[in-house]
């Protein structure tokens, strides 16, 4: 009879066991295989939410398939404890395990608002987008000013949240004094820079910040990546150029950068003034007087007087020879590589041709002849 007993309970253990890795296999696949999401959402995970509380609201909106068996996946694979606060892209179809590792990976966002504070060559905008979880392309919510623009009441709103992101980016051609004055009005910064950072040292990029960043220790990064940049850039540099330094270079690529905004072109701009200091000519660039008159503080808005461009000044190109005392700027990477590694062309002229371009030239007759033509169409411009 106990042999029975025991015969028929270890019968009862093996099913209860079968049915149990049974219900485990079924678990598993439920958490790993692709989920119930129709279309990509934005999930925010607000602070101190656990994992309990964000299961049930994937599962009240549709996003997973059974509440409990994403807790339990979570726990078995460690990551309960590890739940971020953020905005994070979930696609559709994704499985529970895809979720958990989303909302748990690094913490970093992946969708939601950004708060975007350009600071350009005439002004500073500041910009909040959000990611559109189906194209998964930021769209803006609105912009501003901050110089000159009422601040919009919806900001306010949007600058409180938790999951806000910060970015500084900076435009090629920008001026260190435009830089470190346009950021004093972000206000979502803090602290003050005691000394305004040399012509040309700041690297035009775009810069991920957190709420409440140092704006010196942010100058200091903006140094620090053109430094590293310029001295990469410095070694593949072509033989034979007319350049003696990194800073002669970066001088140069300042240059470039302020006369074209034309991608193909700044390789060949550049060879016309790697030409003329070559043939000892002077570089004759009208925005080398412009920094002279201002200094950087900001553009001229008017065009240069011909006394402007007969005072001498350590810019003024039409009366020093060589490269001015400083950079004019602080070029991108773009007009720093083209100085290092300019076209071989014979040009030793360029002026504008109506397009955005430029014509160039080898003989200052074959020059006259494109300042004849561009002259005439300033004419047509303003006649109508």
């Amino acid at each position: 009879m106990w042999r029975s007993l025991a015969s028929n309970a270890l019968t009862l253990l093996a099913v209860v066991l079968v049915l149990a890795g049974g219900l485990v296999m079924w678990g598993k696949r439920q958490y790993t295989s692709p989920g119930p999401l129709e279309t990509a959402i934005c999930l925010r995970v607000e602070q101190g939410t656990n994992m309990t509380r964000l299961s049930d609201r994937l599962a009240d909106i549709g996003a997973v398939s059974d509440a409990t068996i994403l807790r339990l996946g979570a726990e078995y694979t460690e990551k309960s404890h590890l739940l971020k606060a953020g905005s994070f892209l979930v696609r559709s179809g994704a499985s529970m395990e895809e979720i958990v590792d989303i909302v748990t990976r690094g913490g970093r966002s992946t969708c939601g608002t950004e708060l975007n504070f350009r600071i350009g060559v005439t002004r500073a905008e500041v910009e909040l987008r959000e990611v559109d979880p189906q194209t998964e392309r930021y769209v803006e919510v609105l912009s501003f000013d901050p110089g000159t623009d009422a601040v919009p009441e919806a900001y306010a709103a949007y600058r409180d949240r938790t999951d806000l992101r910060f970015r500084v980016t900076l435009a090629e051609g920008v001026t260190s004094w435009q830089v470190v004055e346009e950021l004093k009005a972000a206000d979502f910064l803090s602290g003050t820079v005691a000394d305004l950072p040399a012509e040309g040292s700041l690297a035009p990029d775009s810069y991920e910040v957190s709420q409440g960043a140092d704006r010196a220790g942010l100058i200091a990064e903006m140094q620090a990546r053109q430094t590293r940049l310029l001295e990469a850039l410095w070694l593949d540099r072509q033989d034979g150029l007319p350049l003696d330094s990194k800073e002669e270079a970066l001088i140069l690529a300042s240059i470039v950068e302020k006369e074209t905004g034309i991608p193909e072109e700044r390789r060949r701009v550049a060879s016309v003034f790697v030409n003329r200091l070559r043939q000892g000519m002077r570089l004759q660039t009208d925005p080398t007087v412009i920094y002279g008159v201002t200094e950087g503080k900001g553009p001229l808005g008017r065009g240069l007087r011909q006394s402007e461009l007969r005072r001498e000044t350590p810019w003024n190109t039409y009366v020093i020879d060589g490269l001015p005392l400083t950079p004019i700027a602080n070029p991108g990477r773009a007009s720093i590589a083209a100085v290092l590694d300019p076209e071989t062309t014979d040009y030793l002229f360029f002026v504008a041709d109506g397009t955005g371009g430029h014509a160039f030239a080898q003989t200052l007759a074959e020059h006259n002849r494109n300042v004849a033509r561009w002259r005439q169409i300033e004419a047509e411009r303003a006649a109508d």
